[in-house]
């Protein structure tokens, strides 16, 4: 560190000598290799761990595969930034005015992502051995929560009919061929009745909405999988 005549220390060296000396280095093929490799493959894992705990509605391919890109895009963000201090300015400046507006349904996906972004910085900083086994780590713990919570499947089973007899008989109906169910909401007109029930089945076969279907008085019956998220 240099000093001035009078053996002040100039404050442009301490920015030169200290701040921009861990900023401005370059970046090789080799490492950036690395950094690619590592966040595509953590993100192929991500990829893959979601695809299998996966409980909703409708997969979405397209979201699974976002998740691989947005691993690796980040790590490349990560790596200039740490690379060039005037360029990490502009990107954060630039970064700041990005707004996502895409809603975000289920608090799984929001934890996929956030998981997806953390490794694409963590893997872009260098910390290679965080990345994988963080990921590893939290892989397995999500794969053992989220897989031991989808055994039982929910359901929820719409029927319409007419008479209240019919009603006695899709009850006792329910108690002899379904795990448990419970009522989630009753409509009765002068016309018909409708009920929706949330159900779990005693095996993977739905097989009890046939003999409910023949039911006399039933008009139908619709059975639809669903995520545990009811609105009434």
């Amino acid at each position: 560190m240099q000093q001035n005549n009078n053996g002040s220390v100039n404050f442009m060296d301490i920015i030169n000598q200290d701040i921009l000396s861990n900023f401005n280095t370059d970046i090789t093929l080799l490492q950036i290799g690395i950094t690619l490799s590592i966040s595509f493959l953590l993100g192929l894992f991500i990829y893959t761990l979601y695809k299998r705990v996966f409980s909703g509605v409708l997969y979405s391919k397209n979201f699974n595969i976002t998740l691989v890109a947005l691993s690796m895009i980040t790590s490349l963000i990560i790596m200039a930034i740490g690379s060039n201090l005037i360029l990490s300015l502009g990107m954060v400046g630039a970064l700041s005015i990005v707004r996502f507006r895409t809603p975000i349904k289920d608090p799984t996906d929001l934890i996929f992502l956030f998981w997806a972004l953390a490794t694409g910085i963590i893997t872009g900083a260098g910390f290679y051995s965080l990345s994988i086994l963080g990921s590893i780590v939290i892989g397995i713990v999500l794969f053992i929560f989220m897989k031991k919570s989808s055994f039982e499947t929910p359901y929820l089973f719409i029927v319409h009919f007419n008479g209240y007899e019919t009603e006695e008989v899709i009850y006792k109906q329910l108690k002899s061929e379904v795990n448990r169910f419970e009522v989630k909401q009753k409509s009765v007109t002068a016309e018909q009745t409708e009920v929706t029930f949330e159900i779990r089945l005693k095996g993977n076969e739905p097989s009890f909405v046939n003999s409910i279907s023949n039911i006399n008085g039933v008009e139908n019956a619709v059975l639809i999988s669903y995520n545990g998220d009811y609105v009434q």
